[in-house]
């Protein structure tokens, strides 16, 4: 099949040059925009408690005022506020507020903390329906513009934190992100391919290719969601970018070495593509399928963000793989051995490189290399004891200097951390008779007694009196381990027990929300690993033709997982002290480190089967793999890793951890699993490895043996020992 496809692609190139040119300009011309969405509660399904409550107070108190913000003043000189002071807050209030700033609808003064050092005012704003809507965002940008006149004057400094504000704040981080990550990932991959192929052409074939059907994929996805009601992550395009730069890099990669092994054993340019196609088109069809996989077995989460993602990068992946197999060959077979210019070495294989003394040292002693590379794995495995989950996903992602960040840590100099957002319980009568004054009192006073919990306002009734709102203000900040365990464990329970006869208690609010969606990646984990697992493992199988490898290649990518999420929280959370890792980092870390992962190892194996098929032993097959397929996997690992670390440049913590976590993953997976783990537990197991297809046997009784004109393989490096002709 890849053969025909081969043939067909070089025969017409212009053609399909011309077909993928239309294509993209269709789907660019005729998508929607691609939009995300950073609001948690949008992504969670509606049985969850937290959701319940959101629609309780959606009926219930439509025209509830939501705090959508909070200025936070203090004396310039650090002092207590005095009489004057509170008398200037009053009156910046009311300024602000006579502004009428869109999506404004009050400016209150609120008390004078009890220390006098912090004075706050609220910004009442409408509840947020669509995700998308950045309306709010430009209030709290009008309002910082106003707020310093205003202070002028005055002994008064001032900042605006919130939940507005943080998104503003998280808005222009994320502007910045995209294009520090955009252009590192560029960079990267040109400069990398010219230390590798020391080609201008090859350097920039990628950026020039993959910039064409980056944004066919991203209105793809666009569509998709559109379609299918799907809501997309706010780090999706950031994401989206490295996966197609990094993926297609690898698989130009892939195909690239396959033709310089080709042009080495003699063939024309054009037979050259045909057969690179011909012998790489089964190995990047099977990579691809396992990531396509296991990024598919994301619709399985019962989390709207992790949902959308799954198909998002299924889709870029999909489509990288088609320009793998029909773009990047029509180009190059027009360019023939000129895309290699000016260096010469396409025509020569190089000598005594390190994979070839790697693979030696392997062959000589298979044991000792897989138990050194499981040992180095399974000490590292162990810091994932100490990982901690992070559900603030913009305070925590935000850099330190940025005015939210900086007024939220003035607030909580006078205030119970949980001011900025407090948690909600609504309190509802089962029979829609109004609820007693008194009950309600006393269920007030039991809240207000919980550890954890700093404040519990006077319940504000519905229309009919059959519900009441209560604003509770936690202790510690919204997101913090602490606060979701005070909601989780005392106030939810003290809630639903302590709630009068007849009636019905409901927390809601951001923290409740995450605790929530701590439930729900719980769920996830066990469901979406190992179904993601088993789809991985039946594409290994039918590649394979084998029931025992498959079982061993998973537990490679299981060490690479386990020691990859080990080395993330030790960098973050012991040496950098950070609160967690972001909630679902596990999930992507384990999806990419296992799908990229076992990339790599297809393409071990399969020249470690077609090494067997030449005759070799198992221990000379796993050495010989090794020195051929060394310096793709190697190339390939450096350059998909060096696009992930892109991300650790946003200055963002959140984007930095899934950078370090996935490049340090692709590392681990290209040389500790498939460089030395796999070829040396392949030797030490031997033919069996293979059962029961036995794919290891000689075809035809036997094949040519290296340096007799035989075909290159898999994995695009020579199989000859020595230079062909």
């Amino acid at each position: 099949m890849f053969s025909g496809l081969g043939r067909f692609v070089v025969r017409r190139p212009w053609w399909i040059i011309l077909a993928w040119v239309v294509a993209a300009g269709a789907v660019i011309s005729l998508a929607p925009k691609l939009t995300s969405s950073s609001d948690e509660a949008s992504f969670l399904p509606d049985h969850y408690e937290s959701i319940r409550a959101a629609d309780v107070q959606e009926a219930e108190f439509p025209k509830q005022q939501n705090v959508g913000a909070i200025i936070v003043f203090q004396r310039s000189d650090g002092g207590k506020l005095t009489a004057a002071d509170s008398a200037d807050v009053a009156r910046i209030s009311k300024d602000l507020q006579a502004k009428k700033i869109p999506e404004v609808q009050a400016v209150v003064p609120g008390a004078v903390s009890p220390n006098k050092l912090v004075q706050t005012s609220v910004v009442a704003m409408p509840k947020i329906t669509n995700p998308e809507d950045t309306a709010q965002q430009d209030a709290v940008e009008d309002l910082r513009s106003d707020l310093k006149p205003e202070l002028k004057g005055t002994d008064l400094s001032a900042g605006i934190t919130g939940s507005a504000a943080q998104a503003l704040d998280e808005s222009d981080a994320s502007e910045r992100a995209g294009l520090l990550v955009g252009v590192g990932t560029i960079v990267i991959i040109i400069v990398l391919l010219l230390v590798i192929f020391r080609s201008p052409i090859i350097a920039l074939l990628p950026v020039v290719l993959i910039g064409l059907i980056s944004p066919m994929a991203t209105g793809l996805i666009a569509s998709a969601n559109k379609a299918f009601d799907m809501k997309a992550d706010s780090s999706i395009q950031e994401l989206l970018t490295v996966v197609l730069f990094g993926v297609g890099t690898d698989y130009i990669l892939f195909l690239l070495f396959r033709y310089r092994e080709a042009l080495r054993a003699g063939e024309d340019p054009k037979g050259g593509m045909v057969h690179a196609v011909e012998r790489v088109g089964e190995a990047i069809t099977s990579a691809a399928g396992a990531v396509i996989v296991a990024f598919a077995a994301l619709t399985l989460s019962s989390l709207g963000m992790l949902r959308s993602m799954g198909p998002a990068l299924a889709i870029a992946v999909f489509v990288t793989l088609l320009a793998g197999l029909t773009l990047v060959p029509a180009v190059v077979s027009l360019l023939g051995t000129k895309v290699f210019w000016p260096s010469k070495s396409w025509q020569r294989e190089p000598q005594g490189t390190g994979f070839a003394r790697l693979g030696k040292a392997i062959a000589r002693k298979p044991a000792v290399w897989a138990l050194v590379s499981a040992l180095f794995m399974g000490a590292l495995t162990l810091g994932a004891l100490g990982y901690r989950a992070n559900f603030d996903l913009a305070g925590s992602s935000l850099p330190k200097d940025k005015e939210s960040m900086v007024a939220l840590k003035d607030l909580q100099k006078g205030f119970p951390a949980g001011t900025t957002d407090p948690t909600f319980v609504y309190l509802t009568s089962t029979d829609d008779g109004p609820l007693p004054a008194a009950r309600t009192a006393a269920f007030r006073g039991q809240l207000d007694d919980i550890q954890g919990v700093g404040e519990v306002s006077a319940p504000r009734l519905s229309t009919d009196r059959s519900t009441a709102s209560f604003s509770v203000v936690l202790s510690d900040p919204p997101a913090s381990d602490k606060a979701l365990e005070t909601v989780k464990d005392r106030l939810r329970p003290t809630a639903h027990e302590d709630a009068p006869p007849g009636t019905e208690a409901l927390v809601g609010g951001t923290t409740a929300v995450y605790v929530d969606i701590n439930k729900a990646v719980d769920r996830d984990y066990s469901v979406v690993f190992p179904v993601a697992a088993l789809a991985i493992m039946v594409i290994l199988g039918l590649l394979l033709r084998s029931l025992v490898a498959p079982w061993y290649l998973m537990l490679s990518v299981a060490l690479g997982f386990g020691a990859t999420l080990g080395a993330t929280s030790l960098l973050f959370q012991q040496i950098g002290s950070q609160p967690g890792l972001m909630f679902m980092l596990p999930v992507i870390m384990y999806l990419f480190v296992v799908a990229l992962g076992t990339d790599y190892n297809i393409l071990m194996v399969s020249r470690l089967r077609e090494e067997a098929r030449e005759g070799r032993t198992p221990h000379d097959a796993a050495g010989t793999a090794v020195r051929h397929s060394g310096p793709t996997i190697g190339s390939a690992g450096v350059i998909l890793a060096g696009t992930f670390a892109t991300l650790m440049l946003a200055g963002n913590s959140t984007l930095s951890q899934m950078g370090f976590s996935l490049s340090f993953g692709i590392l681990i997976a290209a040389f500790v699993m498939a460089m030395i783990f796999t070829p040396a537990l392949t030797a030490l197991i031997g033919h069996a490895a293979w059962w029961p297809g036995h794919g290891d046997q000689k075809r035809n009784g036997g094949g040519t043996r290296h340096g007799e004109g035989e075909r290159p393989d898999v994995d695009g490096e020579s199989d000859a020992d020595g230079v062909r002709p």
